[in-house]
């Protein structure tokens, strides 16, 4: 043609940063009838925005979600919305650009819901930022309120690996001057700089790990503009996966402080803790109030995950407005421990099926009960924690010490003990358990995304059972009586 176009045509990287793209994942009669059906809603949202500034209106937080997903899952905002949206003025640009070399570039995981039966409330995100630092500030230097068994810098183990009979006599917290196992034996391994930089972040902190080169850092998206100043991010990586940011050009080892992007990246010596890497990313996934001793807020993200949605309007909306100590996403599947054991089994997500028996058996003989009505407020016994969502405190760091010494009893299976440890324990926990389809809609899932070398720890052989365990994965003797109410639920 003549004229003759001018066109920028940018890298595969940024395409995918700018905007998240999602498979087609609803049956539909007619794909033109559904872009009728979304014209016509875009259209008739705008009209109630230009008609009534002042109703409560339904709408997407910010206009990826108009573009990226298809279901019908709204936020709802305070009545002034069109100002709360400009006050909430999200980075616009790319956080980082990756090179073309870095890992396999990956669609997020189709949504298995395509609907939304409890919408999420956003506040203006100003009023959420100047909330939170209020919140922050008005703490007491000494929310923890708990005590810890104290070990050494030349110990040779980070937990002690308890006997049943003596984990579970911590779980009955009356005395604040009892000390609670809670890891830590052994200095953590990682470089001073980290550490007094992570005794500096006071207010809320996002962390996540990689541990065996299994995943690729991903950027958050949908960052208010005021949220780096609020925020702390840190990532956990393993010499493994050190190795393979260095070779990409990702990091420098010119530098002391390493960062990706938002995230601050911090070298763990794995080699000084455990052999199996899941059980090494437990430690920042739980006892992160140990690693941010002065944090009032943290935010787990899994690896394979990557958040959407401002992680201090995900705090104000779904932990501090339900007054809560931590919320956490239902399993999309299951509702009752056993039936997440027999998955476990059955799909080969622990090696030894022995110790599962083991562990479920301990339980069964030690209280754990299959979820009823009677369990309410508590909705399930079985979360989706690939985000976790908490507020340090007394119940929610002793849950968190709790469940840290069973995963390292056990293995780090952390959904097989999450209902035992938070019925056995007293004080009870405050738990927000909201449901798939808004964790579907605070973050895209991504498949594990970087091919395994010959330096990450293959999986060991599946361990199978003894006894016990039938052909159809089901777990007798000791728990009977659960799989009775079970059943019978």
């Amino acid at each position: 043609m003549n004229p003759k176009m001018k066109l920028k045509m940018f890298d595969m990287e940024v395409f995918e940063h700018v905007a998240p793209e999602y498979r087609h994942n609803i049956k539909r009669g007619s794909y033109a009838t559904q872009a009728i059906r979304t014209k016509r809603a875009n259209t008739e949202l705008l009209n109630l925005f230009s008609s009534n500034q002042n109703s409560s209106v339904l709408l997407f937080l910010t206009s990826s979600f108009l573009s990226s997903s298809p279901s019908t899952l709204l936020f709802l905002p305070p009545p002034n919305a069109i100002s709360d949206l400009l006050h909430f003025d999200p980075l616009q640009s790319p956080l980082f650009l990756y090179p073309q070399s870095y890992g396999q570039h990956k669609h997020p995981i189709p949504t298995i819901k395509s609907s939304c039966n409890s919408p999420v409330f956003f506040s203006d995100y100003s009023f959420v930022v100047d909330e939170i630092r209020r919140v922050i500030e008005n703490s007491s230097s000494d929310s923890n309120g708990l005590r810890y068994i104290q070990g050494n810098e030349n110990g040779e183990k980070f937990g002690m690996n308890y006997t049943t009979q003596t984990r579970l006599s911590y779980y009955d917290h009356r005395d604040d001057g009892i000390e609670i196992p809670c890891g830590f034996l052994k200095k953590f391994p990682i470089s001073d700089y980290d550490r007094i930089a992570m005794e500096s972040c006071n207010g809320v902190v996002v962390v996540s790990a990689i541990f065996g080169n299994h995943d690729k850092i991903r950027q958050p998206q949908g960052l208010g503009f005021n949220t780096l100043d609020h925020v702390c991010f840190y990532m956990f990586v393993d010499n493994v996966t050190i190795k393979q940011l260095y070779f990409h050009n990702l990091l420098s080892r010119k530098t002391k402080e390493n960062r990706i992007g938002v995230w601050r990246i911090v070298e763990v010596s794995s080699e000084e803790l455990y052999e199996n890497p899941a059980m090494n990313g437990v430690i920042p996934k739980y006892l992160v109030h140990r690693l941010f001793p002065n944090s009032k807020y943290s935010i787990w993200v899994d690896a394979k995950m990557q958040l959407v949605v401002d992680p201090l309007l995900l705090l104000h909306s779904l932990v501090i407005m339900e007054d809560v100590d931590m919320a956490i996403s239902k399993h999309p599947l299951y509702v009752h421990t056993m039936e997440e054991a027999m998955a476990t089994a059955r799909w080969k997500k622990w090696w030894d099926v022995d110790s599962l028996k083991i562990q479920i058996e301990t339980y069964c003989e030690n209280g754990l009960q299959p979820w009823s009505s009677k369990k309410h407020p508590y909705t399930s016994d079985v979360p989706d924690s690939a985000i976790i969502l908490r507020k340090h405190g007394v119940r929610n760091n002793l849950f968190s010490c709790l469940l840290f010494n069973e995963l390292e009893a056990f293995n780090p299976r952390d959904q097989l003990a999450f209902a035992f440890v938070r019925d056995q324990m007293n004080p009870k926990m405050k738990i927000n358990m909201f449901d798939v389809e808004v964790f579907e809609h605070v973050a895209s899932e991504y498949r594990h995304s970087i091919k395994r070398g010959p330096d990450v720890i293959q999986s060991i052989r599946t361990k199978r059972a003894n006894h016990g365990l039938p052909a159809n994965g089901g777990i007798r003797t000791k728990c009977d009586k659960y799989l009775e109410k079970m059943w019978d639920e």
